[in-house]
């Protein structure tokens, strides 16, 4: 059973935040058990001991911190951890848990090796953070009740249960609650051939006629992320049906995806600018993350949580003490020419 404690924001918009109407999308194409996921196998190698070694001695799974960036199974993997624990799982996100009494009506529900999903940790509050750390420490919490010399501290004892964690931005997470995880993990961009399978696995679950072929360009342009491959199969076969057949081929794929604006490595349109942005307007930087979003009109954690990382990981930008900078690589997949650093006269690099 899953149960959603969901009255805020749940992450940035964009790739990392699906709208509603694509939830449902996104939800059936997610594996369930781990035998069904693709990629990741260091995580999947590690998560896999610690259940079943959990399972074995009939205790709750230790707390569980996933981290990096949007799309890569964050929220899969807890649905699974639930699943192969044979438990509930409460679903919140840190926006949305305002208050420690928000917390505490959801831990006091919890049964015992029931399953806490908190997306976006390392937006919760500093005073429900702390309120949270008895909770994963001893699994009990601590409220006072009345105020001053009648002030009363109640102890609550919980029933064992798994926190599991997930944020994009791990830096932005205190010492006290990253140290309370037991079990932490870093989630990687996926590798083409990876998200080909990940393509093809979804398209017979969607009864999408895909080739081989098709399912690697669609793959090749989706950044490494199963999610982006998930939309862009999407639309790959809402334009092989209407101008193709029904069918996704290479041509198919490729004129798809051209027409939606993504280019052969995965680039968008919003990625491009970015890069210009650099170029144009910044001599090629260095340049700071706030004077991009405001040259481009965008929010700066958008930049950084949705187009940055992408960029960074092909080497078309890098990030200096004065800011970031674009690399020869990005001007020649750009067609442009690299700019000379100012006073200088040399191409930089």
């Amino acid at each position: 059973m899953t149960r959603e404690y969901v009255n805020g924001p749940t992450g940035a918009s964009g790739e990392g935040s699906p709208e509603p109407a694509e939830s449902e999308f996104f939800r059936s194409l997610r594996p369930r058990t781990m035998d069904e996921v693709i990629g990741q196998a260091r995580v999947t190698n590690a998560l896999a001991i610690s259940l079943q070694a959990a399972r074995e001695r009939g205790e709750a799974l230790d707390h569980v911190l996933f981290h990096g960036p949007p799309g890569l199974g964050k929220t899969t993997f807890a649905n699974i951890i639930a699943a192969e624990m044979r438990a509930n799982i409460v679903t919140t996100s840190g926006p949305a848990v305002e208050r420690g009494g928000d917390l505490m009506g959801i831990l006091t529900n919890l049964g015992r090796g029931d399953v806490l999903f908190i997306d976006e940790i390392h937006r919760l509050p500093r005073a429900v953070e702390e309120f949270l750390y008895p909770a994963m420490e001893d699994f009990c919490v601590n409220f006072t009740i009345e105020k001053g010399a009648h002030a009363r501290t109640l102890r609550y004892t919980l029933k064992p249960f798994t926190l599991v964690g997930a944020t994009t931005r791990a830096g932005l997470l205190s010492s006290p609650l990253r140290e309370r995880f037991g079990i932490a993990h870093h989630l990687d961009f996926y590798p083409p051939e990876e998200l080909a399978r990940v393509v093809l696995r979804s398209a017979s679950i969607l009864d999408v006629p895909i080739v081989d072929e098709g399912a690697v360009e669609i793959a090749r342009r989706a950044r490494g992320t199963p999610r982006i491959a998930n939309r862009l199969l999407r639309r790959a076969r809402d334009y092989a049906q209407v101008r193709a057949e029904g069918r996704v081929t290479l041509a198919v794929a490729r004129e798809a995806l051209e027409f939606e604006g993504v280019d052969p490595i995965g680039l968008t349109a919003q990625d491009r600018e970015f890069l210009r942005a650099i170029i144009q307007v910044y001599n090629g930087g260095p340049v700071g993350i706030e004077a991009l979003a405001a040259t481009l009109n965008e929010e700066v954690d958008s930049l950084a949580e949705l187009v940055e990382p992408f960029l960074l990981q092909i080497g078309f930008l890098t990030r200096t003490p004065g800011g970031r900078r674009v690399t020869p690589e990005a001007c020649d997949h750009l067609g442009v020419p690299a700019p000379e650093r100012r006073g200088q006269g040399a191409l930089f690099g």
